[in-house]
């Protein structure tokens, strides 16, 4: 969170952090044709040739005031393969919140997993508190045939439930937006708290 006090304006970061392919840059694009031009700025994507997130995309969104804050939503991802590790580091740092995009597709179970450690092994590295950081978990290609069964996902991620999950098909747009007003809602809940706490006494 960072706070323009000459343009009254609240910077907030939410990360779309997963594996490779399981569909964080698919969600970008679907809010960026979902949220009216003068609620958002242009999506800046920078990719490989195979059309994978080389370092980040970028959508930025302009809700309505906090607290008297215009704030100024920036939405990022990060490359899934595993050899952009301080990629992922970098874009991570500073996150207001997190949705963790995972991948349905059974084989793809071990990915999820290992993405999921890693996403929370850098968090506490940036020293960020696991409990109460907000944090939406999003299980996307739902429509897959071979999707593995919601309880089967939950046993193996040891998911505890202290997070919503919301199931997806972010290729058609289903969930997309779900998960993006879930986490918005967190992240705002926490800020307006924070806000109120280290407001200055009159």
């Amino acid at each position: 969170m960072y706070i323009n006090w000459a343009r009254r304006e609240l910077n907030l970061k939410i990360v779309y952090y997963g594996p490779a392919l399981s569909g964080k840059t698919t969600n970008l694009v679907q809010i960026h044709a979902r949220v009216l031009p003068e609620a958002r700025s242009e999506l800046i994507s920078l990719a490989t040739a195979q059309d994978r997130t080389l370092f980040f995309d970028f959508l930025e969104l302009k809700p309505k005031k906090i607290l008297g804050l215009t704030p100024r939503i920036q939405l990022y991802t990060v490359p899934g393969q595993p050899r952009y590790e301080a990629s992922r580091r970098l874009v991570l740092r500073g996150a207001d919140g997190v949705v963790f995009v995972a991948d349905s597709e059974l084989n793809r179970l071990k990915d999820n997993v290992l993405s999921w450690c890693n996403m929370r092994h850098q968090l506490a590295e940036q020293g960020i508190v696991w409990a109460g950081f907000p944090l939406v978990v999003q299980l996307n290609k739902r429509d897959l045939p071979s999707a593995i069964a919601l309880e089967h996902f939950l046993r193996a991620m040891r998911m505890d439930g202290r997070f919503p999950l919301l199931e997806a098909t972010a290729i058609e747009g289903a969930g997309v937006l779900d998960t993006l007003r879930a986490i918005v809602g967190r992240v705002v809940t926490r800020v307006q708290q924070e806000l109120k706490e280290t407001a200055p006494v009159r």
